[in-house]
């Protein structure tokens, strides 16, 4: 054979190949032409409908959760079509239609997992719409949920690129177990955190908690699985790992809004060296506080029958006048706070009303009121207990008392010279005064 015979046959042969290399061509063009009009077409006939349907749910909020599940259910429609139009394209290599088929396979996993993922997601938003959902959230158990889901599908992505059963590459997990539990301890520690929070009803949405060591004083505002958001009072958020929530003290506030009533714990520091015995003309006087008549008449039959039995002869001097008893200014005002709050409107009357002295320090007397409010609001909290100690403070002149405090500018240059100083006193103001 000449030369020339076998280049016409080499140029045949080349020109037949030639013409099936571009047939295949053209037919796998065609094949991804159709699953991409198949892909927009589905969408363009799910997704604009189911969008208008869920306007008129409840779920009309949540609607960007449905159209992302719409769209990953769309897209399985070109999966499946390249899937079994692959096979059907001739010329092909057999290893690139198994490899396509593979790629398609796992694309159709990946596309089922995360729709499943925003179907627990819708789930948890329909949930959220339930009364109950602010106390019991399952945020924690639908992140659980999707993870678990998310897993599988890795397993079976993983499985159908090597062409192996799943069940083998579990079987081999159980080896990687240890490292499995390092690399998933937050997680496990969450878990089991999210569950006990739950199922004892430590913390909702809403609640205020202070946990001090995290920098943690405001309400809850999100509870997922490894964190707990709180929106603190000067409006910045501190993330708190949900099981520090387990394994370390913080304190709830929900039980007192539940209560209805907001406590004041708060003590006047009386100078100890304004006690004093009343007078009967003092004592007279302070019969102008009509809240104070219930206690001094109590008081004078308690003192009248005291002084019988120990001091019956009222002009005696010596012995039996060391016996009698009189009032004081200091336990009359207490009386007086006592009646005053209980007389309060917005004083609890179901709460503790204590009003009590504490140990004597060097700062003076503490005179302890302990009660509670009728309101648990803030702003209005702060109110009450504003005006309450407003009152005190001025009304303890009447009673011969006056409050503790450490000499100021005002009381050195009255000790110095008796001028008053200026209202912009300074120390260099106060040595030019001398």
């Amino acid at each position: 054979m000449s030369v020339v015979d076998r280049w016409g046959i080499a140029v045949a042969e080349l020109g037949v190949f030639d013409e099936a290399w571009v047939e295949a061509l053209l037919a796998l063009i065609g094949l991804f032409l159709i699953a991409g009009a198949a892909n927009w077409l589905t969408k363009r006939l799910t997704v604009h409908p189911v969008e208008r349907l869920i306007a008129r749910t409840p779920l009309r909020n949540e609607a960007g959760d449905v159209k992302a599940l719409v769209r990953h259910l769309s897209n399985v429609v070109p999966a499946v079509i390249v899937l079994q139009g692959i096979a059907m394209i001739d010329h092909l290599p057999g290893e690139l239609v198994t490899v396509v088929q593979a790629i398609a396979r796992a694309f159709i996993v990946l596309t089922l997992a995360r729709a499943l993922g925003d179907l627990l997601e819708l789930g948890n938003d329909a949930y959220e719409l339930k009364p109950e959902a602010a106390s019991r959230p399952i945020k924690g158990y639908i992140q659980i949920g999707k993870i678990g889901v998310f897993a599988a599908a890795a397993l079976l992505i993983v499985a159908i690129l090597i062409g192996q059963s799943p069940v083998i590459l579990l079987s081999g997990l159980g080896a990687a177990a240890a490292v499995l539990m390092l690399v998933f301890r937050d997680t496990i520690l969450s878990l089991v955190a999210s569950v006990q929070l739950r199922s004892n009803d430590m913390v909702r949405v809403g609640d205020w908690i202070e946990m001090p060591q995290l920098n943690a004083d405001g309400d809850v505002i999100d509870i997922a699985l490894h964190t707990i958001k709180v929106q603190n009072f000067d409006k910045t958020v501190t993330s708190v790992p949900t099981a520090k929530l387990i394994t370390e003290s913080f304190r709830n506030w929900r039980h007192m809004r539940e209560w209805g009533g907001r406590r004041i714990k708060r003590a006047l520091l009386l100078d100890q060296t304004t006690a004093s015995f009343l007078s009967p003309a003092q004592w007279e006087a302070l019969r102008e506080f009509t809240i104070l008549r219930p206690y001094m008449a109590a008081k004078d039959e308690e003192l009248r029958i005291w002084n019988a039995q120990h001091a019956p002869d009222e002009a005696a001097e010596g012995e039996a006048a060391v016996n009698r008893r009189l009032p004081t200014n200091l336990g009359t005002f207490r009386a007086y706070v006592e009646a005053y709050l209980n007389a309060h409107p917005k004083v609890a009357e179901r709460g503790t009303l204590l009003v009590r002295q504490l140990d004597p320090t060097e700062k003076g007397l503490p005179l302890e009121i302990y009660c509670f409010t009728t309101t648990t609001a803030w702003e209005e909290y702060e109110a009450i207990q504003g005006d309450i100690f407003d009152h005190l403070i001025a009304i303890l002149p009447r009673f011969g008392l006056r409050l503790f405090q450490y000499p100021g500018g005002a009381d050195l240059a009255a000790a110095l010279g008796g001028r008053e100083p200026r209202a912009s006193f300074a120390g260099a103001d106060f040595l030019s005064q001398r």
